[in-house]
């Protein structure tokens, strides 16, 4: 066994682990395939065993690789923790993706903007989609985010960490003209019939069309066909006005003129929001965007559910520690 594995080598091999698929392995690493499947021999080569069995069906851990996975975790989480103990975190932006200038994310943002002052800078992204933004983190490429953890894949969430923010009741946001426009709340079973722009077509929010697509399920409610992502508040609004969708959304959303956001009751379903970031990333603006969102979920209630039926699929409820 050599004494100096190049970190490199250990990573490729993690990445294999988790997703036991080279293309979504190399995918997740943003390198091309042949140089992962390189890497990977070259680990092989160096330990002397065999680490994965590939078929052309499937790929597994053998015994060797299950008995090296922990360490290899391990010595990646302390080559991690010296790099950053040789520079001072603040001495960077944290970069912190919120989806839009409204809502749960961009509140805590602000606030922990307030607390910090000027000891270090949080900047914002406004891509939106969790999905998109796991991959980023995973890369380096972001630090933080916030959306349904639960939807992400396996392999994605072994990279990341969640703390639960907030149980955030969904919406309906309708043409001023539909006829369920006028009401103060829109029962779901009214939806019956509808179809409602759930991002389908968005690599970005998978996470977000999948929880639609279970709402709907047994209710009549079609997702609207898929469609390329919207880029920008300006142009998710042109769209949205021109194809006259009706759209599924949280209870606070950018205001669309000529359009209304409605609540959903009976059940009232709930969208979980999770604030995540990189496995073993330390940094003041995630300490001070962890306490804000505590402070703020404490004093607002974000985590409690509301004295009436709630919809919230059961590993989400398990994420968000949720007591259905």
């Amino acid at each position: 066994m050599p004494r100096d594995i190049d970190p490199r080598l250990l990573r490729a091999f993690t990445a294999v682990a988790d997703e036991l698929h080279f293309t979504r392995a190399a995918a997740r690493l943003y390198v091309a395939q042949q140089a992962l499947s390189r890497d990977v021999r070259r680990l092989e080569r160096e330990v002397g065993t065999s680490l994965f069995v590939r078929t052309t069906r499937r790929v597994a851990l053998t015994a060797d690789g299950e008995r090296l996975l922990p360490y290899a975790r391990r010595v990646l989480a302390a080559h991690e923790a010296l790099t950053d103990a040789f520079h001072n975190p603040a001495d960077r932006p944290l970069l912190v993706d919120v989806g839009a200038p409204v809502g749960t994310a961009h509140r805590v943002l602000e606030a922990a903007r307030e607390r910090l002052a000027d000891s270090c800078e949080l900047v914002a992204r406004f891509h939106g989609g969790l999905a998109g933004a796991a991959r980023e983190i995973v890369a380096g490429r972001l630090d933080v985010s916030f959306g349904r953890f639960a939807g992400l894949e396996p392999g994605v969430r072994a990279g990341l960490v969640q703390q639960p923010v907030r149980l955030e009741p969904m919406a309906v946001l309708l043409d001023a003209g539909h006829p369920l426009a006028g009401r103060a709340a829109v029962p779901l079973d009214a939806l019956a019939g509808e179809t409602l722009y759930a991002a389908a077509g968005n690599p970005r929010t998978t996470e977000w069309t999948d929880l639609a697509v279970r709402l709907f399920a047994g209710r009549g409610v079609v997702t609207a066909a898929p469609f390329p992502e919207l880029d920008g508040e300006r142009e998710f609004v042109r769209m949205v006005r021109k194809r006259g969708w009706s759209v599924l959304a949280s209870t606070e959303f950018i205001e669309v003129p000529g359009m209304v956001l409605r609540p959903l009751v009976d059940p009232v379903p709930l969208s979980p929001v999770s604030l995540v970031w990189r496995r073993g990333l330390r940094h003041p603006g995630l300490d001070a965007l962890r306490e804000t969102a505590r402070a703020l979920a404490a004093e607002g209630g974000w985590l409690s559910l509301p004295d009436a039926p709630v919809w919230l699929p059961a590993e989400d409820a398990a994420v968000m520690g949720a007591a259905m």
